[in-house]
């Protein structure tokens, strides 16, 4: 059917496939990464739950370089930057600028292929009956050139013309399934990453508590 179709039909077909190809990818891809990260942020806050400073919990991270390790080093930076000129209400209002910007780019970086599967789920139903449409078209000019309307000679044209619309469906089905499961698993780690912005505020906090804005400022030289 495929190779009797349409020129346009074909390309349209073969758009819904690569799309659904896609879909499947970025299914793989991101079922990946983000039990990757997950895993990650939960063992750093499990590192970290018994640190009393901020230098502490950076000593228990160790080398790593995830999303923790960035609050802990901009809530540092930022004490260092503020120590002598500022409040300690000032340090830590600037630290949760800094903390909800990070927060902010995690968000945004773990997001993306989400907007390509919503773009795949909404249009591609709508393509494939694009496709659909144009093939029914040539269709029914092929009958009135034809001068017949023999089932045996509508029917291979309609069926051609239908299966843009089942590739449609077959792309956007998992599409929408796909993207609402993200959806989820997506709020659920931003919500780890709500819960290390907080754990890094806590442990500004306690320092600057016990008058080590300074002591943090030496360190970090």
């Amino acid at each position: 059917m495929f190779m009797s179709a349409d020129i346009l039909v074909k390309i349209v077909m073969s758009g819904l496939a690569l799309a659904s190809l896609a879909t499947w990818t970025i299914l793989i891809a991101k079922t990946f990464e983000l039990s990757v990260v997950q895993r990650s942020l939960k063992g750093a806050l499990k590192r970290i739950s018994n640190a009393r400073s901020l230098a502490e919990a950076r000593l228990a991270l160790g080398s790593d370089d995830g999303l923790l390790p960035s609050l802990i080093d901009a809530a540092t930076h930022e004490a260092r930057l503020s120590a002598g000129i500022a409040t300690d209400s000032g340090i830590k209002e600037r630290a949760a600028s800094r903390f909800a910007e990070i927060s902010r780019a995690e968000g945004r970086r773990i997001r993306v292929g989400m907007g390509l599967l919503a773009t795949i789920g909404s249009t591609s139903p709508f393509v494939g009956l694009f496709g659909t449409v144009w093939g029914i078209m040539n269709s029914f000019i092929g009958i009135s050139k034809a001068q017949t309307t023999n089932l045996a000679v509508v029917a291979p044209g309609i069926a051609e013309a239908l299966l843009a619309t089942a590739i449609g469906l077959a792309a956007a089905i998992p599409a929408v399934i796909i993207y609402n499961h993200f959806a989820r698993v997506t709020k659920t780690y931003l919500e780890l990453v709500a819960r290390a912005s907080g754990a890094a505020a806590r442990l500004l906090s306690r320092d600057l508590d016990r008058g080590q804005a300074t002591v943090l400022a030496r360190a970090a030289e």
